[in-house]
């Protein structure tokens, strides 16, 4: 299988709140804090319906895998 292929995963690392929006933000490689923006925009314009959106792509987005640990004396 390709190991190339890009994932879409909740950050561990740009995390405010559940890393929806720092995991977008590393999937497009762009600042976390446009796309933090661009929620908080589309939350006011859609009444709220933003903010269930949110939730549901926290439950459905899985979060970012740790790296397995390397072996040197391998």
């Amino acid at each position: 299988m390709n190991d190339n292929v890009k994932r879409l995963y909740r950050s561990t690392t740009e995390r405010m709140l559940g890393g929806v929006c720092g995991g977008i933000a590393q999937y497009f490689n762009i600042d976390p804090t446009l796309i933090r923006l661009l929620f908080v925009l589309c939350l006011f314009v859609t009444a709220g319906t933003m903010f269930f959106i949110y939730l549901v792509m926290m439950i459905v987005i899985p979060e970012e895998p740790l790296l397995p640990p390397t072996n040197p004396s391998a």
